[in-house]
């Protein structure tokens, strides 16, 4: 799955500052509070030979390896692959031959804008979720493999997950989920 800017209105350029508060955001999404890490109360810090698991149930355990999220909705939980550079939002999830069940692509802007993705070089059917800032979806499009017509999100989003077409329906996620996102330690990149 490859992005593509979409022509709506939205600024064109790269400020110095969007680069700064993207880098900022990545820092604190990748460091607990002080108050936290104190006697071991981080059900999520990584453990200290540096090891990662996979999440439990009940939403404790380690956090995911650098690169990666765990995009959690209530007891289910997308294994998600970080795209936060251009390249790799360009790149996307193109030239896969599956996407297995509970994996996917999450998609991290730095800003809160209208989206459009396209099918290029993709062969997956895949599903897509935009998110606001707040990781509230705002729309779920289905999206047909090769397809190099644009799928645009019905409202500005920060964040956009891909998965296996189909998965959000049989798991019950709607618009106005709000999923938890654990960014792998180092946040996204």
């Amino acid at each position: 799955m490859r992005w593509r800017k979409s022509t709506r209105r939205g600024r064109t350029g790269r400020s110095h500052h969007s680069v700064l508060v993207v880098g900022l955001l990545a820092f604190a999404l990748g460091c607990p509070a002080a108050d936290d890490r104190t006697a071991g109360n981080d059900p999520q810090a990584a453990p200290s030979g540096g090891e990662t698991t996979t999440p439990r149930p009940n939403g404790t355990g380690t956090r995911p390896p650098g690169g990666n999220a765990w995009v959690i909705f209530g007891a289910d939980t997308v294994v998600a692959e970080i795209a936060a550079t251009a390249d790799e939002r360009a790149q996307g999830l193109m030239y896969r031959e599956d996407v297995p069940d509970g994996t996917g692509m999450l998609f991290v802007f730095q800003d809160n804008a209208s989206r459009a993705f396209w099918m290029a070089n993709t062969y997956v059917p895949l599903d897509i979720a935009y998110m606001d800032p707040s990781y509230r979806v705002v729309d779920i499009v289905p999206m047909e493999p090769l397809v190099t017509d644009t799928y645009p999100s019905s409202g500005p989003a920060m964040f956009a997950l891909e998965v296996r077409q189909g998965w959000f329906e049989e798991h019950g996620i709607r618009v106005g989920a709000q999923p938890e996102i654990v960014f792998g330690i180092g946040g996204p990149r």
